[in-house]
């Protein structure tokens, strides 16, 4: 008997190994490792034919200019929000991987979608952390048609693929892929040699049927999605549904997509009747208070292919110990401590012996660099106690030396703020409109000593 070969997969980067250890050579992340049993060697004469994750391997060599372009086919989700997280819609045989913590909603948008166009096309759901009788409870919950809809139970790679091929379905979603095994592999579910060949193969044929694939992903406790690096490469589009349990809202982003923009956000709202999208996300974002209070600013943030008006807001308090607080929630935590030693340096403002916490409204995550310079004002505000005028929007980038870098689509930011009411907007000279916009006054910075006298 041919003896069974082992291999040790980083699942943070993917990365073979021939024996375990504490580090992975590659990334260097720590306790990382894990044991990937492969399949017997076999002789060349007996090998099967290798399929790679498109389809066959070893198809004819083209010229580029030979090959057909064809417009791809896409089918809308019957979500707007949705459709603008994928770049437009569904596309025939591609694979999306669908992320969240427990609880975020992932299968009950995945239950609406389906209910919706399985009018019109064959759709499948394949379930196997839940039972028929509980999907179904929770259809009837939502109000959700389930005459078309067809389920199956079910966690062996091999019976899902024959289900798969006798229905046929255009739509095939499997949740999740973390519970599902292969009769080929002999490990646990979840491992990683498990998820990674499930993938795989479901992937397969994916491309060669033309069915759209739909898989449900768990998460980390750091919040990536679990299982290995390798599972992100071989999808088409990797999106995650992220919200908090005590806030009804919920945000779908895009980290991936071969067929669209990346960075897409989608809002939608948790309601009775399941997830409703929100049309107008910067509206819930900056549901203020009535009473005017320092340490609050507007921004507009860049988010996909749209703006979108974020309040952020800013605390600075005496410390009472050594070493003050720094804490950013929705922020990137290293840039605000360089933002505030350019506050110290250009600014004139010393803030080291006290304690600094800054919040973005509404459980948003701000990647970009044009929050800078909003993020500056709301801490100026709040540590001379002087409050901002409500009508006042501010981005801009801001450098190490004091400058204030201009930010793509400047003008479509000052768009957006214009029709949500603001009438002042502090930007950077980069990003100053050429004409002057009717009923706002514009006030383009260079410097960051410029942009403090300016308020």
């Amino acid at each position: 008997m041919a003896k069974q070969k082992t291999a040790y997969v980083c699942v943070d980067c993917g990365s073979d190994h021939n024996k375990w250890q504490g580090q992975c050579q590659d990334c260097g992340a720590w306790n990382t490792l894990s044991e990937l049993r492969l399949g017997p060697a076999t002789s060349a004469k007996a090998a099967p034919v290798r399929q790679g994750y498109a389809g066959e391997v070893g198809g004819e060599v083209q010229m580029l200019a030979n090959v057909s372009i064809e417009a791809l086919p896409r089918r809308s989700t019957g979500f707007d929000e949705f459709d603008r997280v994928l770049g437009g819609g569904l596309v025939a045989g591609s694979a999306v991987l669908i992320g969240g913590h427990p609880g975020a909603g992932k299968s009950t948008l995945l239950l609406q979608v389906l209910c919706r166009l399985a009018a019109q096309c064959e759709c499948l759901y394949v379930t196997g952390e839940e039972s028929l009788p509980q999907i179904a409870m929770r259809a009837q919950r939502l109000n959700l048609s389930a005459d078309t809809l067809k389920l199956c139970a079910e966690t062996s790679l091999e019976l899902i693929l024959a289900q798969a091929v006798a229905n046929k379905p255009a739509i095939l979603v499997v949740d999740s892929i973390q519970v599902l095994h292969s009769e080929q592999v002999s490990s646990a579910p979840g491992s990683v040699s498990q998820v990674r060949e499930c993938a795989a193969a479901l992937t397969r044929f994916a491309k060669q049927s033309g069915t759209v694939l739909l898989m449900v992903g768990h998460v980390t406790k750091d919040g990536g999605l679990a299982g290995p690096k390798v599972l992100e490469h071989i999808i088409d589009c990797s999106i995650m549904l992220e919200g908090s349990s005590d806030s009804r809202y919920r945000t779908l982003r895009g980290s991936k997509n071969r067929f669209g923009a990346v960075n897409e956000l989608g809002v939608f709202a948790m309601t009775e009747l399941g997830l409703k999208e929100v049309k107008n996300p910067s509206a819930i974002f900056l549901n203020r208070g009535e009473v005017v209070s320092s340490g609050s600013t507007v921004m507009v943030v860049w988010e996909g292919t749209r703006p979108l008006l974020v309040e952020i807001q800013a605390l600075v308090d005496s410390s009472g110990f050594g070493n003050p607080r720094r804490v950013a929630v929705g922020l990137e935590q290293n840039r605000l401590a360089m933002l505030l030693a350019v506050l110290h340096r250009h600014g004139g403002l010393q803030v080291g012996d006290q304690d600094v916490f800054v919040n973005v409204v509404g459980g948003v995550k701000v990647l970009e660099t044009g929050s800078d310079l909003a993020l500056l004002f709301a801490i100026v505000s709040s540590f001379r106690d002087r409050p901002l005028p409500e009508d006042l929007v501010v981005f801009g980038e801001v450098g190490l030396s004091g400058e204030i870098r201009p930010v793509p689509s400047g003008q479509e930011r000052l768009q957006e703020a214009r029709k949500h009411g603001f009438r002042r907007a502090i930007v950077p000279h980069g990003n100053a409109p050429r004409g002057a916009l009717a009923g706002m006054e514009v006030v383009a910075v260079k410097t960051l000593a410029e942009a403090l006298e300016a308020i």
